[in-house]
Order: structure tokens, then C-alpha cells, then sequence
């Protein structure tokens, strides 16, 4: 089996760790990604042996894939609490902190999380850092404020990029605009949150400081499970 088809099949296995967590009659946060999507599949399954769950999905994309899989999905807009969401990442450390959306949800996944009584994180072993930071941050941007984003984050030196798809700028599902931006994560990042978050427009980012409270990760075959009270306690 070659890398690729390696991680891929981590991924299905961290899906199904985490997805063995979900209980009758939860409201299930649904994540957005290739690993998410794993999840989602494997929910799926045990919804047609008979698991009765409802779902609010943190993408279009996911709430599709989520209906054709046979799973209930509810409008997030009328609910104020979810009971376990089940969402993957691009980078996790060893104090789940975590960077989030590659596929473009983070503002969706971060409001969804905060909802949330409790959140899993899956992942193959690569997505597994020492420190978060390598991967660039994603930042959901209002799009009439594109221009001023990208010269703030170009004075922070973050090397700020907007996000492109088919030659015109990619499009949230809230109808924003995405800016990759590099930034050196410190130890304690919790300041440059609330620095990014002070810019006028942008609208949320993809550093999740506090929000994971467990991660599934496999690597060559074999599931570990991080516990945030573990970590703490």
C-alpha cells in the first residue's frame, strides 16, 4: 500500500474511533474535509443499523453528503447546542491546539465548535506537528474589506494570499472571501488571535486555541486518543 492510500486509510480509522463516541438521540456537529467526510460516511452507516442521531453540518458540501448518507440534518440557525461534533484539521500540537480550514468552513466549523459540549478532532499522523504554524492560516474575510486585510496582514509580515478557485476568488458558503496568511505561531497564541481578530473585516480564523477537547489520530494503522483533561489535569 503506498503513502497516499496509507493515510487515507488512517483517516477512515480515526473517523470510526471518533464516530464509535456518538450516542442515540445526539445532535451531532458534522465537519468539513477529506477526513471529515470519512466520518460522516462511517456516521451514515450506523444511522442505517438502526442509530437514531439528528446533524448540523458546517458546510453545504457536508450537509449534501450528510443527507445522501441517510442522516437527519437540521438547520444550525434554530439550535443553540450541540452535543459532539466530529470535524478534522490541518495541523494539531500536543495541547490540541489546532489550525483549521483548508476547505474554506472555518467560521462555520469555529461557531459550530463553540456550540459544542464536546469537540473530536480526527486526523492522519501527518496533520500531527510539534507546534502549529507551518500550514498557512486561514481567514474568512468580508469581501469589500479584501483589499484592506491583505495590506494589514502584509504589514504583520504574514505574506497574506487570497485564496483563488477557477481564476475568480473562492467563495465561502457565507459568501466571503478566504486570505491565507503565514504567521510564526507563538508558544502562547492566544495574542495573535486577538490581534487577527481586531482587523476591521476579517470575520474569523482558522486558529482553534481551546475549542478541541479530544483528537482521534492514527498513524500506520493505529489509533491515539488525546484528552484534553488529560493534558490538564
Amino acid at each position: 500500500m503506498d503513502k497516499q492510500a496509507n493515510r487515507q486509510a488512517d483517516k477512515r480509522l480515526a473517523a470510526e474511533a471518533a464516530v464509535a463516541e456518538v450516542q442515540p438521540d445526539m445532535l451531532v456537529g458534522l465537519g468539513t474535509g477529506s477526513t471529515a467526510a470519512f466520518a460522516i460516511a462511517a456516521l451514515g452507516a450506523r444511522v442505517r443499523e438502526g442509530l437514531r442521531i439528528e446533524a448540523v453540518a458546517t458546510s453545504l458540501a457536508s450537509e449534501a453528503a450528510a443527507r445522501a448518507a441517510g442522516i437527519a440534518c437540521r438547520n444550525f440557525a434554530n439550535r443553540a447546542s450541540v452535543d459532539l461534533t466530529i470535524d478534522g484539521a490541518d495541523e494539531i500540537d500536543a495541547g490540541l491546539r489546532a489550525i483549521k480550514g483548508a476547505g474554506g468552513a472555518m467560521l462555520r466549523e469555529k461557531i459550530v465548535a463553540a456550540a459544542s459540549r464536546r469537540m473530536v478532532v480526527i486526523a492522519d499522523g501527518s496533520k500531527r506537528v510539534e507546534a502549529i504554524g507551518a500550514a498557512r492560516l486561514p481567514l474568512e474575510v468580508l469581501p469589500f474589506a479584501a483589499g484592506f486585510v491583505l495590506a494589514a496582514l502584509a504589514q504583520m509580515n504574514a505574506d497574506p494570499a487570497l485564496r483563488m478557485a477557477n481564476g475568480a476568488p473562492f467563495v465561502t458558503d457565507n459568501g466571503n472571501h478566504v486570505v491565507d496568511a503565514r504567521f510564526a505561531i507563538p508558544a502562547e497564541p492566544a495574542a495573535l488571535a486577538a490581534t487577527i481578530e481586531a482587523i476591521p473585516g476579517v470575520l474569523g480564523h482558522g486558529l482553534f486555541l481551546h475549542e478541541v477537547d479530544a483528537a482521534y489520530l492514527a498513524a500506520d494503522g493505529i489509533v491515539t486518543r488525546l484528552e484534553r483533561h488529560a493534558l490538564v489535569g
